[in-house]
């Protein structure tokens, strides 16, 4: 294992960098590195694992330190090498994140998802830094620790991909769009369009749920329906701003993600289940 913690409190940053691949190399020069891991490491004692999966092959690695205020997450191959590497200092906010939607919504589709982001945390959740997106989710379907099977450049291959997306709450569909094409080769993103294909649910009480990256033509409702929890909205896709097939799912205030003030609202989950990055969940009955 590539205790990349370690290698931090040691001060062995240049062992460190000689672990990186070569994508990560571009992004910063060696000695750029050692500056900012020493500045990093200051002060600090110990970090603790805090999740330690594997995806399509790729380890993934969460630490935090004793604070609770330093985070580290890291990608690495089976090789040992680091594909990807983020020291992160931990901004909460204890009291958006203690305020519950008024709505309770069940998990918007069936079966056993996993969850690649989602938490109160910038390591759990990489939507959380920004106001309008901080409760959202992205979730994944995997089979044996693998996303796909086949081809990855094909959507075809990826598990999540044509899995019907269900309503998550009782509500009106307030907007929909259902033309966008699903990025292929998958890797390849659209960010000129990047919500893809959506369905928009007003809930009342000012709360707006978001299911994004639908696949072309699968959005099933029409503006102005209403709608059940457990209703059938679409089908899991990989359009708009998506490297590969999957679910982005959030409750704003504002149906308008893109408006300045729009915030994401901390979901009250039914059975107040917790949705954070590393899980299984599992939706239906």
């Amino acid at each position: 294992m590539v205790d990349v913690s370690r290698f931090l409190l040691n001060g062995e940053y240049r062992k460190l960098y000689e672990l990186f691949g070569e994508d990560l190399r571009l992004l910063v020069t060696v000695e750029q590195f050692e500056a900012m891991a020493e500045e990093y490491t200051t002060g600090v004692n110990a970090f603790h694992i805090t999740m330690d999966d594997t995806l399509n092959r790729i380890r993934m690695i969460n630490w935090l330190d004793d604070s609770g205020q330093k985070g580290i997450q890291a990608m690495i191959d089976e090789k040992g090498t680091i594909g990807g590497l983020m020291l992160s200092p931990i901004e909460r906010f204890p009291e958006s994140d203690a305020k519950q939607t008024d709505s309770v919504f069940r998990l918007p589709f069936n079966g056993k998802w996993y969850v690649f982001w989602g938490g109160e945390n910038v390591v759990d959740n990489y939507h959380y830094v920004e106001e309008s997106q901080r409760y959202a989710i992205d979730v994944i379907k995997t089979e044996n620790a693998m996303s796909y099977k086949g081809d990855p450049d094909k959507n075809e291959s990826y598990f999540a991909f044509g899995e019907e997306i269900l309503a998550g709450a009782r509500g009106k569909v307030l907007g929909t769009e259902n033309n966008i094409m699903d990025n292929e080769p998958v890797g390849i993103t659209n960010e000129t369009e990047p919500v893809g294909n959506y369905v928009i649910i007003d809930h009342g009480t000012s709360e707006y749920s978001l299911y994004a990256h639908l696949k072309k033509g699968s959005v099933c409702v029409k503006e102005g329906a209403e709608v059940e929890a457990g209703d059938l909205i679409g089908r899991c896709g990989n359009s708009g701003n998506s490297t590969e097939a999957h679910l982005h799912f959030q409750v704003s205030d504002h149906p308008d993600l893109f408006r300045v003030n729009t915030k994401s609202l901390n979901i009250n989950w039914f059975g107040d289940i917790k949705v954070k990055r590393g899980q299984m969940v599992y939706g239906g009955g």
